[in-house]
């Protein structure tokens, strides 16, 4: 057969297939919709199945076939990407059979759909945040769950996306030249994350922030904030005697030791 051939009889097929899902979709019986919707389900056909359990979701809320009908709702819109969507539906779920079997998959479900719909470091993290309490939430609830390894690492790798957004936002008020405000984002960093990887490095950009804004300061603020840098770098040498920033680190101690030194000179 020849390839217009073979892309014929496809087209043929597929506007056949839209005809009947077409009809499907006008009878006034929902049990053919939802007959046709597991159908559909069962072949990863999320988008017409979704379709079709939308249409019957409020007849047979309450009837024994709401409850499959509402979890794989929540399942295409989360096949489909639809995250936000997908984890309201699985919490109106476990909201609304709180004990049916599948109750603790949802819960489950409605965290980690959060957790899927939180974007890269570089914009805002609050689905992050929602994931993580809500994962928790679900942990303590059932806590020797199926679900429990899986629930850890969204616990985990949320909480590294955040790290990275605190260190990421402290390090751009430095790029901004925002000097005060990344001192200050540095110190909340290491408070928050204090094992984090990326304390060694904030330890280095903190002491040139500091020496930056001693720079940029009024003359009656120089002689403090110099000061600081010195202690600063004095700090990254105790936490690490054996860093890397050491020696560019000791280009900004030493420059501030000779700002200290003149300005004490001045006064004098």
């Amino acid at each position: 057969m020849t390839k217009k051939g073979t892309l014929l009889i496809a087209v043929i097929l597929l506007l056949a297939g839209c005809s009947k899902f077409r009809r499907i979709e006008k009878s006034e019986d929902w049990r053919i919709k939802y007959e046709a919707g597991l159908n559909y389900f069962a072949r990863k056909d999320y988008y017409r199945a979704s379709i079709l359990f939308e249409q019957i979701l409020p007849i047979v809320r309450g009837l024994p076939e709401g409850e499959k009908v509402e979890f794989n709702l929540a399942y295409c819109q989360y096949y489909e990407k639809l995250y936000l969507l997908a984890s309201d539906q699985f919490k109106t779920f476990y909201e609304t059979y709180g004990r049916s079997s599948l109750a603790e998959e949802a819960q489950f479900m409605y965290a980690y759909c959060l957790y899927a719909s939180s974007p890269d470091t570089s914009k805002d993290q609050k689905s992050s945040i929602d994931a993580m309490n809500a994962m928790q939430v679900f942990l303590n609830r059932y806590p020797g769950s199926q679900f429990m390894n899986r629930a850890i690492d969204v616990i985990t790798t949320s909480q590294q996306k955040l790290e990275k957004k605190g260190f990421d936002n402290a390090r751009h008020y430095l790029k901004l030249k925002m000097y005060g405000a990344a001192v200050i984002s540095f110190d909340n960093f290491k408070k928050n994350f204090p094992d984090s990887k990326y304390l060694e490095e904030a330890a280095y950009l903190k002491v040139i922030a500091e020496y930056e804004l001693a720079n940029v300061s009024i003359p009656s603020k120089q002689l403090e904030r110099y000061s600081s840098a010195l202690e600063f770098y004095k700090e990254l040498v105790d936490n690490f005697p054996n860093s890397l920033f050491l020696k560019e680190a000791e280009r900004y101690y030493v420059e501030s030791q000779q700002k200290v030194n003149k300005l004490k000179n001045t006064k004098i």
